[in-house]
């Protein structure tokens, strides 16, 4: 694997892939809707989606290897959006750090976004700890608003502006300037 991600549209010859991951028990198993997506479900979304210039789907690869699937919805210039994403299950360890990365850069960089929004479910410590690893701050809990599996999950409200993401980027940029 390489150091440089990149992001691209979904399409539909990734359908079938992107489903696979989404379907995965490890995957499903953090997802607000953790039912087994059926193919004629999968497309009908997508021909919802896909020309819904307020929502992007991407790929992001780490070189020819696709690694995770992302998605930015109310997306507008100077907007805030809200993302969800996951890696592919079989991705080794460090590729979901790269996958954030680049999903975020272009989410600030070529989507020209203010903010970006995530949640998590309060359970989900592994994807409070990613957020976090990126630099999103929490922003507040909403108790009880999500029903998984007929229970009442707190959800995790966490967001990270450009101006922060630029600032953090800076500072690793001159961590990493030999002296």
């Amino acid at each position: 694997m390489s150091n440089a991600c990149t992001v691209r549209d979904l399409v539909d010859r990734d359908l079938l892939m992107v489903l696979t991951w989404r379907n995965h028990p490890s995957v499903r198993s953090f997802m607000l809707t953790q039912h087994e997506i059926s193919l004629k479900e999968h497309l009908n979304w997508f021909e919802r989606v896909k020309h819904d210039k307020n929502r992007k789907q991407l790929i992001v690869f780490d070189g020819e290897e696709p690694i995770g699937f992302v998605q930015f919805n109310s997306v507008s210039r100077g907007g805030i959006a809200d993302w969800g994403f996951y890696a592919r299950p079989d991705v080794p360890k460090g590729s979901g750090t790269k996958l954030g990365n680049a999903a975020l850069k272009h989410a600030f960089e070529a989507l020209g976004l203010h903010k970006v929004c995530g949640q998590a479910i309060e359970s989900n410590a592994a994807s409070i700890a990613f957020h976090q690893k990126l630099g999103f701050i929490e922003e507040g809990r909403l108790r009880s608003q999500q029903k998984i599996n007929g229970q009442y999950q707190t959800s995790v409200c966490f967001g990270l502006l450009a101006n922060d993401w630029q600032e953090t980027k800076q500072t690793e940029k001159e961590k990493n300037v030999p002296n």
